[in-house]
């Protein structure tokens, strides 16, 4: 397996890991800088050593809750320059409410850490005090979308990214679902590729993509796994849960389960669930 394999199979594991080490990383910077600074002007800190990474860590750990969040809000309602003012209004709304929330959840660890330390934490001015974090929220909240837009375009020029061969660049989405999909072309690294439809082992519901998994790697492509598998049938795919459907002829096993779901084993090895909403369609497809 190479590497960008193992990213791909292993993303979501990466990614968190990745977010997790990057605030780790900046908040204990950010606690050991106040206590410098505090050494610098006062002969006797006036707070405990503690304390500044109770600060740094409780807004970092509720910033890493929240991020989710931000994903999920640039799926589903993206950002449009054709829609500007409209567009600027939801996000910023969107970065109000990222404010209180990031703040709430941040005093609340706050008040729970002192309280186990014996201590007592002030918030302070609440009106001044919003505003303060409102101001550092703002730029963290811009940040975050554009680190995430990057990081999904650098995404897609490394893994590919799929489109029905029939599909010239100007044709709407809507245009190229409505064909008949048998071949995809792959744009990636600069270079383009056609893929058989037959050799995709399995797909998967990424929210506005279908990820699509041949031979170990994975292909995003622009669509809703429901309009997808309305024009694959007839190529031997079968939906067997609402998250992901298979190549009916990559399947090896199917072990039931007493819950009243199976299991579906694939010839590379793979383990999917078959619901039991999709167990009867599934047996008439094979």
């Amino acid at each position: 397996m190479s590497k960008l394999q193992h990213f791909q199979k292993y993303k979501l594991s990466y990614e968190i890991g990745l977010l997790f080490c990057y605030f780790f990383i900046n908040n204990s910077l950010l606690a050991t800088s106040v206590i410098m600074e505090g050494q610098r002007n006062y002969t006797v800190l006036p707070f405990q050593l503690w304390e500044p990474f109770v600060w740094e860590y409780s807004s970092a750990i509720s910033a890493v809750i929240l991020f989710p969040a931000i994903v999920q809000l640039l799926k589903r309602v993206p950002f449009s320059w054709q829609s500007l003012k409209l567009s600027l209004l939801y996000y910023f709304l969107a970065s109000v409410v990222f404010s209180l929330s990031h703040v709430f959840l941040m005093v609340s660890m706050r008040e729970v850490s002192y309280f186990f330390m014996s201590g007592n934490y002030n918030f302070g001015d609440i009106w001044f005090e919003l505003f303060y974090e409102y101001r550092k929220d703002l730029w963290s909240f811009i940040f975050f979308i554009i680190f995430i837009q990057g990081y999904n375009f650098i995404i897609s020029r490394l893994q590919g990214e799929a489109s029905p061969v029939a599909q010239s660049e100007d044709e709407s989405e809507n245009d190229s679902e409505s064909s008949n999909i048998d071949r995809l072309l792959v744009k990636k690294l600069g270079k383009e590729f056609i893929i058989k439809i037959d050799d995709v082992e399995w797909l998967e519901s990424a929210g506005n993509y279908v990820n699509l998994h041949i031979k170990g790697r994975i292909y995003p492509l622009r669509t809703t796994l429901t309009n997808l598998i309305t024009k694959i049938t007839d190529k031997g795919f079968s939906r067997i849960h609402r998250s992901h459907a298979i190549n009916l002829d990559y399947v090896e096993s199917i072990t039931p389960l007493n819950s009243g779901d199976s299991e579906v084993k694939l010839i590379n090895g793979k383990i999917l669930s078959l619901s039991r909403r999709y167990k009867e369609r599934f047996k008439e497809r094979l």
